[in-house]
């Protein structure tokens, strides 16, 4: 893939898109959108609302920051959904590309993140917790463009 499917101007103007917090984490995200194995990602309703933002809609287009805030990809959103934690389907953890083959193991990671340190501090909240009845905005995405070696 390149930038030409993504002019200039339109790049410039795009919100950026951080999967997860810069580190380990963030740098196996990216690496498995621009493999091709990350379709899909998973956020919450209270983050969206604790930081303002607008939920996402299937067209938007944003670009992929790495660790560094580098841009590295575009991806443009193809489903969005809004269901309780309790209702999120082994199809789009699978989709994730994190390697989960079960809903525990899927439920497990995502809660020790969404309870951690970094994000209680993210969300204002040192007893932010999630539960099956939290709502999860469930994404898919398809990589428009690799940014790598560009600009």
């Amino acid at each position: 893939m390149t930038t030409d499917s993504v002019p200039p101007a339109e790049l410039a103007s795009l919100p950026r898109a951080e999967f997860a917090f810069p580190g380990p984490l963030r740098d196996q995200l990216v690496a498995a959108i621009l493999n091709g194995s990350k379709t899909s990602t998973t956020g919450l309703v209270d983050d969206y609302e604790h930081e303002g933002e607008a939920l996402p809609v299937v067209g938007n287009r944003a670009v992929v920051v790495d660790s560094a805030e580098h841009p590295v990809a575009v991806i443009e959103v193809t489903d969005v959904r809004v269901v309780p934690l309790a209702q999120v389907d082994l199809d789009h953890a699978r989709d994730e590309g994190e390697g989960h083959t079960t809903m525990a193991d899927w439920r497990a990671d995502h809660e020790k993140f969404w309870h951690s340190d970094e994000m209680r501090a993210a969300m204002d909240d040192p007893a932010f917790t999630v539960d099956d009845s939290t709502l999860a905005v469930l994404q898919r995405f398809r990589l428009i463009a690799d940014l790598r070696g560009t600009g």
